[in-house]
């Protein structure tokens, strides 16, 4: 058993409550010395799992695996606990500072966020000079490439701060019709210079646009900047894999083919540089031991940068005093669970009917794909909170904004990042589990918002295969209320329609039976009167009257012949 530990007050906060139940688990595996652990371990001391199970400081996660698989444990039910544990402590200490955070976890770089976006200076110089030589030029980036950031962040301040005349620079996301929200946009500003138009999420016109009208119409619009006197400029980040569906309309295809820029993965030196440049802005220091692991883990990978400024988000949180280490990253949850951790930990602190609300909201921000990955959905408060209790919804979208894992934006609540599609476990769990019916609600959803805006035309037509398709999934009372006030009146008003078609089918079918049995009684009446006539000619009616019938002429009498 070794020495006797000192006591730990469970009243000291949740790492002392932490260390008790580690102890509790180390007492129901036979309370093995440490120094047994140790060597069952081998990769640590017996002081370090002493240290673990003190209750001063919460252990690495590292070293929460090997006490736990010393002691028998179950490492993923040990592990969330960790994870539950370690947010509150962040929390604390970030509500505890009024300190800003010099990295964005999730959410992209806005244009107010320049001063702290660094290692995309080459980039920025690349897609300037692109546009000095093109008037529509395309972004291509794999999701979480750092497109938007780069669009937003790198070269919107730019633009601003040409010496050359800007009209105006207008920052823009397609939507669900995309002509019909910015017509106006589309048009120069009544200004000196020319106009920028800076269109993030391309790809929306192909994964929310369902009107083929809109969608040219918002593509004629954009490539009208190419006439030398439109006044117009525009810049494009598409995701990568949506450029087949941009090969689809031919004059854009030509466009593109000549002006397209790549978002490729940072280099060693550019990780470097947006690892440390950040916390150099904020006065901080970050470890050589820290930042030799995140180039490590990063460099080469796509969509890594989303997973790098959420792991040192966290690491941040977790620093000592003014450095970020190691120790604070592999605390986080280091790479391979950091975003899974902290959407965990945001879930875990939820009662019953937020972790449910919760599901919800987050489906709603997703498109699932066919045959195509699955994208995020913005969409509006209104869409959201009108799928259950106001009071509750708004304060689980309050709960997943402070823990990044959606953005609040006026009107418009989006995921903070795609990468938490495939990144957060439990998200992709729901995807799966409910994924044909996904597909069906987004066509339900963009067909009601269609059907409202050309007035809610009563006579609205919703197919038997759909119907059929809607009764199916929305059925029961908990399905039923995901629906929007909006959807479940376009249901309703279809199934009317279907309803009124019936009866005129059913009617029909009544009436043409009639019809048949009216007409077999006038054919055989017929028949009748046609055999009578031809069995006594003499009784038959004549045809047509003549003069001569009306009028026979008059008979000669025979002379009777008399005897004498």
């Amino acid at each position: 058993m070794g020495r006797q530990e000192k006591p730990v007050d469970p009243a000291a906060g949740p790492v002392a409550v932490f260390a008790l139940a580690l102890r509790q688990l180390r007492k129901e595996a036979g309370s093995p010395t440490y120094g047994t652990m140790a060597r069952h371990a081998t990769a640590y001391s017996a002081a370090t799992f002493s240290r673990a199970a003190a209750g001063e400081q919460l252990p690495t996660l590292p070293v929460l695996h090997a006490y736990v698989a010393a002691c028998g444990g179950d490492p993923v039910e040990w592990e969330h606990r960790w994870a539950r544990v370690s947010d509150e402590l962040a929390s604390r200490a970030a509500e505890s500072s009024d300190e800003p955070a010099p990295y964005l976890g999730l959410a992209r770089f806005e244009p107010g966020d320049s001063d702290l976006y660094f290692g995309r200076d080459r980039l920025v110089h690349d897609l300037l000079a692109l546009t000095d030589r093109h008037r529509v030029v395309a972004v291509f980036g794999s999701s979480g490439s750092g497109k938007s950031s780069l669009l937003r962040a790198g070269l919107v301040p730019r633009l601003r701060e040409r010496s050359v005349p800007t009209a105006a620079v207008r920052l823009l996301t397609p939507g669900g019709r995309p002509l019909s929200r910015h017509r106006e946009a589309l048009r120069p500003a009544d200004a000196p210079g020319d106009t920028w138009l800076i269109v993030d999420q391309f790809e929306e016109l192909f994964t929310l646009c369902q009107d083929t009208g809109e969608r040219n119409g918002f593509l004629a619009g954009l490539l009208a900047a190419r006439e030398p006197g439109s006044r117009l400029h525009v810049v494009l980040g598409i995701r990568a894999d949506f450029y087949p569906h941009c090969l689809t309309h031919t004059e854009f295809a030509q466009t593109i083919r000549r002006a397209s820029l790549p978002v490729s993965p940072l280099t060693r030196d550019e990780l470097r540089k947006a690892i440390i440049g950040p916390a150099t802005a904020r006065s901080l220091v970050v470890e050589r031991a820290l930042t030799a692991t995140l180039i490590d883990e990063v460099h080469g990978r796509s969509a890594g940068l989303p997973f790098l400024s959420h792991a040192l988000l966290e690491t941040w949180r977790r620093r000592r005093g003014r450095t970020l280490t190691l120790e604070g990253y592999e605390r986080a949850g280091a790479m391979r669970g950091v975003i899974a951790q902290s959407a965990e930990a945001a879930y875990a602190r939820m009662d019953p009917a937020q972790a449910e609300t919760t599901r919800q909201v987050m489906l709603r921000l997703i498109t699932p794909g066919a045959e195509a990955p699955d994208t995020r959905r913005p969409t509006s408060r209104r869409e959201i909170e009108s799928t259950g209790d106001v009071r509750e919804t708004r304060t689980v979208l309050d709960i997943l904004a402070r823990a990044r894992l959606i953005t609040l934006d006026g009107d418009t609540v989006d995921l903070a990042h795609e990468a938490l599609i495939t990144a957060w476990p439990r998200l992709h769990a729901w995807i799966e589990e409910d994924r044909e019916k996904l597909r069906l609600h987004r066509w339900l959803t963009d067909a009601a918002e269609a059907w409202e805006s050309v007035g809610r035309d009563p006579g609205v037509r919703i197919s038997p295969v759909r119907l059929t398709q809607l009764d199916a999934h929305f059925t029961t009372p908990a399905d039923r209320g995901r629906l929007t006030t909006l959807e479940a009146d376009f249901i309703a008003a279809g199934r009317a329609t279907h309803r009124r078609g019936n009866r005129v089918r059913w009617t029909a079918r009544a009436v043409v039976p009639l019809l048949a049995m009216m007409t077999v009684i006038a054919a055989r009446l017929a028949w009748g009167q046609n055999r009578a006539t031809r069995q006594h000619p003499l009784a038959a009616p004549a045809p047509y009257t003549t003069a001569a019938a009306v009028c026979p002429p008059p008979t000669r009498s025979r002379r009777r012949t008399r005897g004498s």
